[in-house]
């Protein structure tokens, strides 16, 4: 077997998701389907593509190599397949959306359920979604290297070189949580950054691939645990492992078991602006229609008072860079 689109499909998802076999579970294959297919991948190629003496997955340099060219190839495939469909009928054959992991899935199903249940009779009835989820630059990232056709959430500020098309969704507050049983929920308020120097902080890691990533809520020279997405710091925090800056939305309910305090801070932190993007000035029918659904839908649960009950930090421009998780 030379190289194919397919093999460079189960290079891509092997290496985004960290292992063979959570390689096969998105690809809905066995895992040793995912293993003969990179092994003769690599005799066709001799060349080897893995570290086999790691724990993970890990790319060699002639590996890494030929998939970070090989997914201009995927995404020039997938552009090509979704402009030939669009031509045909102009409905896209699927729908690749990012979902940033400030905004909650729970928000998403819904208009999932929409979207099924509008197009059930129509040629959209073949058009696939595919969902992914991203941190920090991570969202930016996968709409800027055209990975995905939508972005809902996206954070903070655009990257620069334009060619992207984007509006506004809402302004999530954020709050500064820790474990009941943590030394800072007794501390005296407000806490300074001196007092949170001294406790570890939970962060949720940028997943940008090609951008700069980028890094919010901690400080400079302060212990960090680093977790994959937002719902993992939350449970972190409430484990107690750490402290942090986490959306209100997400803490509400910790916070109202118990679980979490909420703390003043001396410099209280803005809202996080997060943002709907896209890339097509004429989208197609389903894009079209994830459009206009976001554009009716009502995100109040993003923009729920804080949880402690205090006043939201202004949004001036200077304060919204600061924003973040």
């Amino acid at each position: 077997m030379g190289l194919t689109l397919d093999s460079l499909e189960v290079l891509d998802a092997i290496d985004r998701r960290g292992s063979f076999a959570a390689a096969a579970r998105e690809l809905d294959r066995v895992p040793s389907a995912i293993t003969y297919a990179v092994r003769r991948l690599e005799e066709s190629l001799d060349a080897l593509l893995f570290d086999r003496g790691r724990r993970h997955a890990t790319l060699t340099a002639a590996g890494r190599e030929l998939l970070d060219e090989g997914r201009h190839l995927l995404a020039a495939a997938a552009t090509l397949e979704q402009r030939v469909q669009r031509i045909a009928t102009g409905w896209e054959p699927q729908v690749r959306i990012a979902v940033d992991s400030i905004v909650p899935m729970s928000l998403i199903w819904p208009l999932c359920t929409r979207f099924f249940a509008d197009c059930r009779d129509r040629q959209a009835a073949h058009t696939r979604l595919r969902l992914s989820e991203e941190v920090l630059g991570g969202a930016w990232d996968a709409i800027s290297e055209a990975r995905v056709d939508l972005v809902i959430g996206a954070s903070d500020d655009p990257p620069p070189g334009g060619g992207l098309r984007i509006r506004r969704l809402a302004d999530v507050p954020m709050v500064f949580a820790v474990a009941r049983a943590h030394p800072l929920a007794r501390a005296t308020q407000p806490l300074t950054e001196g007092d949170v120097l001294r406790h570890r902080g939970v962060v949720a890691a940028d997943t940008s691939r090609r951008l700069p990533q980028r890094s919010a809520g901690t400080l400079t020279g302060q212990e960090t645990l680093t977790v994959a997405t937002l719902d993992a710091k939350l449970a972190a925090q409430v484990a107690g492992l750490g402290c942090g800056w986490l959306p209100a939305p997400l803490a509400a309910g910790p916070v109202a078991s118990g679980q979490l305090v909420v703390k003043v801070m001396e410099t209280p932190r803005p809202p996080t602006p997060i943002h709907v993007v896209w890339r097509e000035q004429h989208p197609g029918k389903a894009l079209a229609w994830w459009l206009a659904a976001i554009g009716t839908t009502r995100w109040r649960a993003l923009e729920a008072p804080m949880a402690d009950g205090s006043p939201r930090a202004p949004t001036t421009r200077r304060a919204r860079k600061a924003g973040g998780y």
